[in-house]
């Protein structure tokens, strides 16, 4: 299995997934991680435990919003899934949460100051880093230091998007995020959690749309694919 691990200060076990080292096959091959992307059930949720085992996690208890680009986030609740939003938070160690993505962003937030942990995943496109989910999640953590990894997601590279996106972008983020009709997404989202008051900002820069053997990508491929994502948990 192919994961991407954020190390971050604290008792936090975050992980970014990709395509490799699931069960499923043919469009969802292999780690997929998305029930409502037409791949078989059983293939996603023994999918879902293989990542839940990678990091200590009870896959019964996985937290899921059912995502709708909004900017709603969570307290989660184990077990608890469907609520429409894009963003869970917790206090609860042992709670484990999970975001998926398909080229739009995942996030990660953690509290680091040395008072009571608490951590939270994002679902971040451009719709929702324009209407504010970054300053929504570290709102939820309570305040304080809180430092964010932004995941794999798609890269200025593949990212084509036409005035009525790059326009609101530069408005609200500053120039130097479209280039040649390409925005800049990753650049956008640590501006926003910047802005919002995060300290450190860990990215991991790695495009979804043109590393087809790790990750799946709507931009790609359209539909049928599978689904990629961070889950993660205080322990």
């Amino acid at each position: 299995m192919k994961l991407y691990r954020w190390d971050v200060p604290g008792p936090y076990e975050v992980a970014f997934t990709t395509r490799r080292g699931g069960v499923s096959d043919g469009p969802y091959e292999s780690l997929n991680l998305g029930l409502m992307t037409g791949d078989d059930p059983d293939r996603v949720q023994e999918n879902r435990a293989r990542v839940c085992v990678e990091l200590g996690a009870d896959p019964a208890a996985v937290s899921m919003n059912r995502q709708k680009h909004t900017t709603l986030v969570h307290r989660a609740d184990a077990g608890r899934r469907g609520e429409e939003g894009d963003g869970l938070w917790t206090d609860e160690r042992g709670l484990p949460m999970l975001a998926i993505v398909a080229d739009c962003l995942p996030i990660a937030l953690a509290r680091v100051n040395g008072r009571e942990p608490a951590l939270a995943v994002l679902h971040a496109g451009w719709r929702g880093l324009l209407e504010g989910i970054p300053s929504k999640g570290v709102a939820a953590l309570g305040g304080g230091l809180v430092a964010a990894a932004i995941g794999p997601g798609i890269g200025p590279c593949c990212y084509d998007v036409r005035d009525d996106v790059s326009e609101p972008f530069r408005r609200a983020f500053g120039f130097g995020l479209v280039r040649d009709g390409k925005l800049d997404l990753w650049s956008a989202a640590e501006r926003a959690l910047r802005a919002a008051g995060v300290a450190r900002v860990d990215r991991f820069d790695l495009c979804t749309a043109c590393n087809p053997d790790l990750f799946f990508s709507q931009r790609r491929t359209g539909k049928p694919r599978g689904v990629q994502g961070v889950l993660g948990l205080i322990g």
